[in-house]
């Protein structure tokens, strides 16, 4: 009998992902060209190779297997008010220009139906996720017009917390979420937009799955049995997901998978800070303080077996049904050594290859759970808004 080789396992992913491409949960281009080249396009004209400044180009998403990104359309948590919902408007702007600049490769997708049209055509469906509730300013009509320009999901927080929910990495305030908080959710199962649990507190993911009546996702989460870091997913919330029928999209992010990249990351924050600089930075500037101080203090590495280990926690807390992957590429100034950029997901599915995965988990995890929970929480908006009007409820009724 002849030995199955690595080499082996990777041609088998890379035959994999032609017919099933990887749905990735999580890209933050749009941030990355706003800081980097302020949208100037031509500077980073993604049809050619980027790799001396970004993760993504159309030639190493081609290569990587991508056959659906969602867009992040983040804006930092220091941008409130009018000027967070402005940056997200001129978010959403890029990724149209994007799509509108490269009609072969992307296309606008804003239903499951679009991405399954995407896929038939060879082009990578291109869709939207709004990183923070602080991109609404409170405003629940302003949630319905981002949904309208095509975000698809809302992450509830970033890094801080917001007025009507906790984040994951900062003192808790309300306990998860308030009563405008759970009416956010309210409205964003009566929009189709679907509910975004990473970044939030463990109470936020609880109270999330107890309000909502549509699937949820975490766009670019892992496990926090296998990583003890707070973005991560608790078991109980893992376990509840085969009810809700939502999606967990395992991160790359070496501070959430790798137990000894924790401490380390920290320790590389706090150099950024100390030279002036925010500690999520990847412009030139950042990079190069960051490598300096990776060159005295050698960074621990994460590998695609690193990731692999939380896919198959997630798989055995979770069912195959409900997990996907999120990779968090050009928002994270470091990756795996395999994963370094949107290239490398057939490295990922070699190894999961290796391990036993069958053709068919493997087909639920790169394409067919996100299409589905996409389409399901279509279906619940269909049914709510036979049911019920748009809400304009405020915070200051709800919450005082």
């Amino acid at each position: 009998m002849t030995a199955v080789t690595a080499g082996d396992h990777l041609a088998r992913a890379h035959e994999l992902l032609a017919d099933h491409p990887v749905v990735d949960g999580h890209n933050d281009l749009p941030w990355a060209l706003r800081e980097q080249v302020r949208y100037d396009l031509d500077r980073r004209d993604i049809a050619t190779d980027q790799s001396a400044d970004l993760h993504t180009d159309l030639p190493r998403l081609r290569a990587g297997g991508v056959g659906a990104q969602f867009w992040s359309v983040y804006v930092r948590t220091d941008m409130a008010g009018d000027e967070a919902v402005s940056a997200t408007l001129e978010q959403i702007d890029v990724v149209r220009q994007l799509v509108a600049r490269h009609p072969a490769d992307l296309r606008l997708a804003f239903t499951a139906d679009d991405m399954e049209a995407a896929r038939a055509e060879g082009r990578i469906a291109s869709l939207m996720g709004a990183e923070g509730g602080h991109s609404i300013n409170n405003s629940l009509a302003t949630l319905r017009a981002l949904h309208r320009l095509g975000v698809r999901y809302m992450t509830l927080t970033h890094n801080d917390n917001i007025a009507w929910a906790d984040s994951a990495t900062d003192e808790p305030r309300a306990g998860g979420l308030t009563r405008f908080g759970e009416e956010v959710v309210r409205e964003m199962n009566r929009t189709g937009v679907l509910v975004d649990l990473s970044h939030v507190s463990a109470d936020t993911m609880r109270d999330a799955l107890r309000v909502t009546e549509a699937p949820v996702i975490f766009s670019h989460s892992s496990a926090r049995a296998v990583c003890d870091h707070p973005r991560n997913i608790p078991d109980d919330v893992l376990a509840a997901l085969p009810a809700n029928g939502g999606v967990a999209m395992a991160t790359f992010v070496p501070k959430f998978i790798l137990p000894a990249a924790i401490e380390w990351t920290l320790a590389a924050d706090e150099n950024m800070r100390a030279n002036g600089l925010h500690h999520l930075d990847t412009t030139a500037a950042g990079m190069a303080v960051q490598r300096a101080f990776e060159a005295v203090r050698p960074r621990p590495l994460a590998t695609a077996a690193t990731v692999a280990d939380h896919l198959d926690h997630m798989r055995e807390v979770a069912g195959v049904d409900h997990i996907g992957i999120g990779g968090d590429y050009d928002g994270t100034a470091f990756t795996p050594a395999d994963l370094a950029d949107v290239a490398g997901y057939p490295n990922l599915i070699a190894e999961l290859l290796r391990r036993g995965w069958s053709d068919a988990d493997l087909a639920k995890l790169t394409w067919k759970n996100a299409v589905r929970v996409l389409r399901d929480a279509e279906d619940v908006a269909r049914g709510l808004q036979g049911r019920r009007g748009p809400s304009i409820a405020t915070i200051g009724q709800l919450d005082g």
